[in-house]
């Protein structure tokens, strides 16, 4: 199931991915402005936080197993419309609509792995499973780029529509529903059935906040950092290609460690209190790292780039623990909603601060959102509230 969980979820992760890597063809070959490309490349984003919450509301409803496997089906059929759009009005509205089938995987993908993963292992299983983002993009930038410059358009879309399509096929085929309770037996409701975690605590609320202001710090490293190695400590553009590259593959190994250590202390809560913790110690080194040296700096990049995306896992599954199985589906979705609402401010946000302030004051100014979610992140004995 884990295994179904990650390759769902990458799939999915390149169709969404893959604009952003036609951007140099239709920029340089096409004419069209990088404002323009731009939006197109921003439309499938916007497509899977249209849906994210009503794919998990019908996960909550008929199980993940089939919400999965039709919206990688749906996510397949829309790319392969898409190699034969003959304007770029009706590619983007295509990119829009499979940007919205492709958030099935994000919304119910989460739940397969937790439901079938015991308490102290789901740390571990998690931080697997989302290694899928970067594993995502990572094949979209090996293939897209190349493709699209041999034979266009078309011939980029056939990578995601191919994954989509074998992906929707053995999720159909593989993936077995975890288990939920009974909604009532002997005639009295279950109580996780009647719980209803969004007015009855405010532990979701708390970590929803909490994820949105670890984008801000998460997306600012991802986003300015290659310009940051650039234009003020003078990287080449190899050198800083380089130091990214590692900091991403580094990430991603994290999000497994962070895991493993959640399990190991028997709390994602408590770990992602100390991540938080983290986050705004390696944004003031960040903001420090110009007067320490190149040298320091990338070091600096690096874990930055591993602390600022160990809370995904963590919350993510403390999410789905206190929604319980008929909630998660639309409560993961709510998380991830809110995530993307925050990392599409980070562009424009953190961009103008660094005009206005520069890096460093920017850096500084970003490490004040992981000193507001410290506090923020609940206390495992609030949990005593959740039915069992």
């Amino acid at each position: 199931m884990l295994s179904f969980g990650v390759i769902a979820q990458a799939s999915s992760t390149v169709f969404v991915s893959t604009p952003a890597f036609l951007i140099p063809l239709l920029h340089t070959e096409r004419g069209l402005s990088l404002a323009q490309a731009g939006l197109l490349a921003s439309a499938p984003t916007l497509g899977l936080v249209i849906t994210l919450i009503g794919w998990g509301a019908l996960s909550d409803r008929i199980g993940e197993r089939w919400v999965i496997a039709s919206g990688l089906a749906l996510t397949a059929a829309v790319a392969f419309a898409a190699m034969f759009a003959s304007d770029y009005l009706s590619l983007g509205a295509l990119f829009l609509i499979g940007g919205m089938a492709s958030a099935s995987p994000n919304a119910a993908s989460g739940r397969v792995v937790i439901g079938w993963f015991p308490k102290e292992r789901r740390g571990l299983a998690m931080g697997i499973r989302q290694m899928c983002q970067p594993l995502g993009v990572a094949v979209a930038a090996l293939t897209i780029p190349q493709l699209a410059a041999a034979g266009g358009i078309a011939a980029a879309l056939a990578v995601p529509a191919v994954l989509c399509a074998v992906s929707a096929v053995l999720c159909a085929v593989g993936i077995v529903d975890p288990p939920r309770p009974p909604r009532a037996t002997g005639g009295e409701a279950h109580p996780q059935a009647v719980w209803k975690p969004y007015r009855e605590t405010s532990l979701l609320w708390r970590i929803h906040g909490v994820s949105m202001l670890l984008v801000i710090p998460q997306f600012t490293v991802s986003t300015f950092g290659l310009v940051w190695l650039v234009t003020q400590l003078h990287f080449s553009a190899l050198a800083a290609g380089i130091v990214i590259g590692v900091s991403q593959f580094a990430g991603a190994l994290g999000r497994i460690g962070i895991g493993v250590l959640s399990d190991r202390v028997g709390s994602h809560l408590l770990p992602l209190r100390w991540v938080s913790v983290a986050a705004a110690v390696v944004m003031l080194l960040m903001a420090a790292a110009s007067a320490l040296g190149a040298g320091w700096a990338a070091v600096i990049l690096i874990v930055a780039a591993i602390v600022t995306v160990a809370d995904n896992g963590l919350a993510y599954t403390s999410v789905a623990e206190i929604a319980g199985p008929f909630w998660s589906g639309r409560a993961l979705g709510t998380q991830n909603t809110g995530q993307f609402l925050a990392a599409s401010v980070v562009g424009p946000a953190v961009g103008g601060l660094i005009t206005v302030l520069g890096y460093p004051l920017a850096f500084a100014a970003v490490a004040l959102c992981p000193v507001i979610a410290a506090p923020l992140v609940p206390r495992d004995r609030e949990l005593a509230v959740v039915p069992q």
